[in-house]
C-alpha cells in the first residue's frame, strides 16, 4: 500500500513539474538570445530591439524571428496569416517590451538584422507608418 501511495505521489509530482514547464495557451514566449534562431532566415536572435514572434497556426505555436521583414515574407506563404487568431508580436525598440505588431508604428531606416530597416515602437512618432504600410514596403523591398 505504501509503495502504491509513493507511485502515486511521484505520478501526481512529474505531471505538476510538466505543467511548469508548457509554453503559455497565448502571447509571446520567452526568447533565449544567442540560442535561438529565426525561422526564416536561421540567424541567431541576438538584437532584442528586432526580435519578433507569430503565434499561429494548426497548433497555434509560437515562432520566433529576428527582424520583422522576415515576419512579413514568412507570412506571406501561410494560409492563416490573416486568421485573427493569429497573433504577431514585436519588440518595442524603445522600452524592450513585447508589443502587438498590428497595432505597432514602425520606425524606418534603421539597421536590422537582415536590413529590412524597421524598428517597432507602441507609440507614432515622426516619419513611423502603421503596420499595413511597413509590411507594403518591406514586400516592395524584396528578399
Amino acid at each position: 500500500m505504501t509503495s502504491l501511495l509513493r507511485l502515486g505521489a511521484m505520478a501526481l509530482l512529474l505531471s505538476l513539474l510538466a505543467a511548469c514547464h508548457q509554453e503559455p495557451k497565448t502571447g509571446p514566449v520567452e526568447v533565449k538570445w544567442d540560442r535561438d534562431t529565426c525561422v526564416r532566415c536561421n540567424m541567431a536572435l541576438s538584437d532584442k530591439r528586432y526580435a519578433a514572434q507569430v503565434r499561429g497556426g494548426p497548433k497555434h505555436q509560437a515562432f520566433k524571428f529576428d527582424d520583422f521583414g522576415c515576419v512579413v515574407f514568412w507570412l506571406k506563404d501561410k494560409p492563416w496569416a490573416d486568421d485573427p487568431a493569429t497573433e504577431i508580436w514585436v519588440m518595442d525598440m524603445r522600452s524592450g517590451k513585447w508589443i502587438e505588431a498590428r497595432k505597432a508604428y514602425y520606425v524606418p531606416n534603421k539597421m536590422t538584422p537582415m536590413a529590412y530597416g524597421f524598428g517597432a515602437v507602441a507609440l507614432p512618432e515622426p516619419g513611423s507608418v502603421n503596420y499595413v504600410e511597413a509590411r507594403k514596403q518591406v514586400l516592395a523591398k524584396g528578399k
